[in-house]
């Protein structure tokens, strides 16, 4: 059985010949790598990092019933 692929949106930018940004899930957290492929593969490890440990201060959504 193969492995479930999953697609996480990101933005970024350059700045002073680095790519910046961040997974549009957790705009709180930045990265940033030398080419592409290294900041993309800075995003896999944030999102790594993320999902293995408790942060308590990552902002979440929600929605309130009002009656």
């Amino acid at each position: 059985m193969g492995a479930h692929k999953m697609e996480l949106g990101y933005t970024y930018w350059k700045d002073d010949g680095w790519y910046v940004g961040y997974l549009d899930e957790y705009p709180d957290y930045t990265t940033q790598g030398e080419t592409i492929k290294e900041f993309e593969a800075m995003l896999h490890s944030l999102y790594e990092d993320i999902k293995t440990f408790d942060f308590s201060f990552i902002r979440q959504h929600g929605t309130l019933a009002i009656a």
